[in-house]
């Protein structure tokens, strides 16, 4: 049967132009929707700008122009990037249209309709050079945990320990250098620890699709469970998420509560729905009709340091807030050069627009990224010296050079015609059938769905296939695929 797929890529954070993780996360994505929609399935590909928080606040306070100027600016960037590298969006929104400030707000008055939303006093830290709470990104200090310095004030890049800021030791302001100061303000929380949320995720995160098939990678459950685990002095576990920040803040006001607006993390990924009912806006389409629809799959790719959020905070918002959970969660791992994290200040970046501005083809670099991607939470590695490589020995050298000296043959013995009158020939349209279906193994596709496909070959090649297999392939082996196209 033809799927119904909502598919999304994690939405950018809009102080900052496009970098080369965002084209690889993109690329990832295009490839498995526009494999989708070459096999008959209904895609529904979005993004959006994540466009509040005080980064983008303070950023565009140096810049000397509104939060909203300064957000447009990066979000009129980013459409040469898209279209540069050949990215297949549907529709890209932002966090800050009418659609997410309702959607919200709408999730919020839900919460909290379910008893699951907290109003409580709290310790932050506060900027006095400043004069303004601190987000805990601009906290910076020592990991509680494992004692990495220059560590953000929520989590460590370093053992990926998640924590409150005022756990941070040896704090300082990222603003200002100044060492904060603790103050006392009324925030609200979404209850994760309440346990039906605890039962709900763990019911969730250990789930399986329609298909049968894990919701989640063995590695990010794995790494799920050490969020879930409670240690011998009782720290650890699911603790209550504080989603509510203080003015001045530019973000969505939280409802009945003057002064106060939704922490980011809360109305970011409500951006993936708020991009859908725009894109149906335009198409005609019942976005409610669509996702209470026991068929359609909801589907994101994300990279590993936003996997929290993304299988803890918001399946339990959806969830409580009566809409549809995701089928699935695809993590990946990040992009690095020479094997070593990217850096402007080591001038290890790459900049993808000075890419596409040099003139270099976009399908070099996605055919070069696809041929290292695969299913797992691994970083992928680009090396200049490797790409230029590939791209010599693959592309030029097989793909286009075999390419030519065929159609050279053919128009000069056959006169620009394939004849499939022969045994042999007939031969060698059933090797590349069957290797059409391995490739279809390795991207991700259904037995089920093969039935309507002519080819007695394929089909008996597909039914021998699927011997012991519960009618699914795991996908997302692009490496694979590729590797089986160019042989």
């Amino acid at each position: 049967m033809p799927r119904q797929l909502f598919v999304t890529t994690a939405l950018p954070y809009a102080n900052a132009r496009s970098h080369i993780g965002h084209v690889m996360e993109y690329t990832q994505a295009d490839i498995w929707v526009r494999f989708q929609r070459l096999m008959g399935h209904e895609v529904h590909f979005v993004c959006a700008d994540d466009a509040h928080g005080a980064p983008i606040m303070i950023a565009a306070e140096k810049a000397g122009i509104s939060p909203q100027d300064f957000v447009a600016q990066i979000a009129a960037s980013r459409k040469p990037i898209l279209d540069g590298f050949l990215i297949s969006f549907d529709h890209w929104h932002s966090t800050d249209a009418p659609e997410n400030h309702a959607l919200s707000q709408a999730i919020y008055r839900e919460l909290k309709a379910a008893g699951l939303i907290d109003i409580r006093p709290i310790e932050q830290f506060f900027d006095p050079a400043k004069g303004m709470f601190l987000p805990d990104r601009f906290i910076k200090g020592e990991c509680p945990r494992c004692g990495a310095k220059d560590q953000y004030g929520d989590n460590c890049e370093n053992c990926g320990a998640v924590y409150a800021p005022t756990e941070v030791k040896n704090p300082y302001s990222v603003l200002s250098g100044a060492t904060p100061e603790l103050r006392v303000s009324d925030h609200h929380f979404f209850r994760l620890s309440d346990p039906r949320c605890k039962d709900f995720l763990e019911r969730w995160t250990h789930g399986v699709d329609r298909d049968g098939r894990a919701r989640l990678q063995p590695e990010v459950l794995n790494k799920i469970k050490e969020w879930f685990t409670v240690d011998e002095e009782g720290k650890g576990g699911l603790g209550d998420w504080d989603i509510s920040r203080d003015a001045p803040y530019f973000g969505i006001e939280i409802p009945d509560a003057p002064g106060k607006y939704f922490y980011v993390w809360l109305d970011a990924p409500v951006g993936y729905l708020a991009s859908l009912a725009a894109h149906f806006a335009k198409t005609g389409k019942d976005m409610d009709a669509f996702l209470a629809d026991p068929a359609t799959e909801q589907v994101h790719f994300i990279g590993k340091d936003i996997t929290y959020f993304h299988t803890l905070f918001w399946p339990a918002m959806l969830h409580f807030s009566g809409r549809k959970t995701p089928d699935q969660v695809y993590v990946h791992g990040f992009l690095t050069v020479k094997e070593e994290k990217m850096s402007k200040s080591r001038g290890t970046g790459i900049d993808p627009g000075r890419y596409l501005e040099l003139g270099l083809e976009a399908e070099w670099l996605r055919y070069y990224l696809a041929a290292k991607l695969n299913d797992r939470v691994e970083d992928l590695d680009f090396n200049p010296e490797d790409f230029i490589s590939r791209v010599n020995s693959d592309l030029v050298g097989k793909y286009i050079n075999i390419a030519s000296r065929i159609s050279g043959f053919v128009h000069k013995h056959f006169a620009g015609q394939i004849l499939p009158s022969t045994d042999a020939q007939f031969a060698r349209i059933a090797v590349a059938e069957a290797t059409a279906g391995e490739i279809a193994k390795d991207l991700e596709y259904r037995f089920e769905a093969f039935s309507g496909l002519p080819s007695p070959i394929l089909m008996n090649t597909m039914r021998g296939w699927a011997d012991g297999i519960a009618g699914f392939y795991e996908g997302r082996e692009f490496g694979k695929a590729v590797r089986k196209i160019m042989e």
